[in-house]
């Protein structure tokens, strides 16, 4: 990668104490994920200096360092990202526990989303199990209390409550569980 030359010595000394930083962020990462990063922050400082026209190289250079941002958290996900990519390609049981250590807080995330999709698919389950085992798949209740929700084998003295309205209202339910899941994911991306 070839350093950007600036002319003012002090706009030159934050440009190279910002790519140290860079650096030191990106040394989890294997040589050519480190380069690749380098030579991709380092073309958004050149662009984004050569969109000012006025002289002032210092504050040109701190206004586009100032829009990346910090190194350490804009980085964050970036690293987690390539991170991950290097262990599913090197299978390395230090890049795999780097690469979930890294990305606990969007594993567990990413768990309960997965939960909650798995959830989703029962209740398609459910519907298509009501078509075809329409006695054995229900809301359940035996004297009054509340005894299965689904598919159940043994239903003796057990009544279904909602009967034929069983999968207008699982269809209901698995639509606003969709709803709800994707309104939870657009939050979950904006943050």
């Amino acid at each position: 990668m070839k350093n950007i030359e600036l002319t003012s010595t002090t706009a030159q000394r934050i440009y190279k104490d910002y790519l140290k930083r860079v650096e030191k962020c990106l040394t989890i990462l294997s040589k050519v994920d480190r380069q690749e990063m380098l030579m991709e922050i380092n073309s958004h400082i050149f662009e984004g200096m050569q969109r000012f026209s006025d002289n002032n190289e210092t504050d040109n250079l701190l206004t586009v360092l100032e829009k990346l941002g910090t190194p350490k958290e804009f980085l964050k996900p970036v690293i987690a990202d390539k991170k991950i990519a290097q262990a599913v390609r090197t299978f390395n049981p230090k890049d795999v526990l780097q690469a979930l250590l890294l990305n606990f807080k969007n594993g567990i995330i990413y768990s309960v989303f997965a939960l909650l999709y798995l959830l989703l698919f029962v209740f398609v389950f459910f519907i298509a199990a009501k078509i075809i085992f329409p006695a054995k798949t229900g809301l359940f209740y035996l004297d009054d209390k509340f005894q299965a929700f689904g598919f159940i084998q043994n239903i003796d003295g057990m009544n279904d409550v909602l009967r034929f309205w069983f999968i207008p209202f699982v269809t209901l339910s698995a639509i606003i569980f969709y709803l709800l899941i994707t309104l939870l994911l657009r939050f979950t991306k904006k943050k």
